[in-house]
């Protein structure tokens, strides 16, 4: 068994390998710091499962979900964040994620949430998992909820200060793109510029 460990934290990179090694001795672990680095070694290795956090430099854990997703890279995904579970969560389930779980949780529940995605299972708090079951309908959604993978990236980038060019280079794509998305962010967030989304998304916990 072989799993990789993408965080940029040494200290709970660490910690991580310690409750892998109590759960399965004869495991090996791998380690990337950036979004970058995990997305090179996932693409050139085979890893029974990765576990990544969403705020790492260069790129973060939900574009390099969605880059697996664009890659068809098959691989099993458990989410470690301090990122709030519900404002995360469900996009990170249907990005492929096989669960999810805060840093701040007790050692022994991310023990119990790592040893079920090691043997095979899926991990949900059960807060979560009630959330699943009775899901909001469209209408009681926070706006946010409402954008696409893509929208919802370009939204953290124009709230964190990024221009149209620089969203651009940073996904990739032509600025006449990253112009549309923003178009269509605006729209169904209901918002009319770039302060309110900037202030929504501060108020909102989306961006650190």
């Amino acid at each position: 068994m072989r799993i990789l460990i993408a965080d940029d934290h040494s200290i709970f990179r660490e910690g991580l390998r310690q409750i892998i090694k109590s759960i399965s001795p004869s495991a090996k672990t791998d380690e990337a710091r950036t979004g970058m680095e995990a997305l090179k070694k996932i693409r050139n290795n085979k890893y029974s499962l990765v576990t990544l956090d969403i705020s790492m430099p260069d790129i973060n854990g939900l574009s390099v979900l969605q880059s697996m997703n664009d890659s068809g890279t098959e691989q099993r995904v458990m989410v470690i964040s301090l990122y709030p579970e519900d404002v995360y969560a469900f996009r990170i389930l249907k990005l492929g994620a096989v669960g999810y779980i805060s840093k701040s949780a007790s050692h022994e529940e991310i023990t119990h949430a790592l040893q079920k995605v090691i043997n095979g299972g899926r991990y949900l708090s059960q807060t979560l998992a009630e959330k699943l079951v009775f899901e909001q309908a469209e209408e009681d959604m926070f706006p946010h909820e409402k954008l696409s993978n893509r929208e919802f990236q370009v939204m953290k980038l124009i709230a964190k200060g990024n221009s149209i060019k620089e969203i651009a280079d940073i996904m990739s794509v032509a600025d006449k793109t990253v112009s549309t998305y923003r178009t269509r962010v605006l729209s169904k967030m209901g918002m009319r510029n770039n302060m309110e989304l900037t202030y929504y998304a501060i108020t909102n916990k989306l961006i650190v």
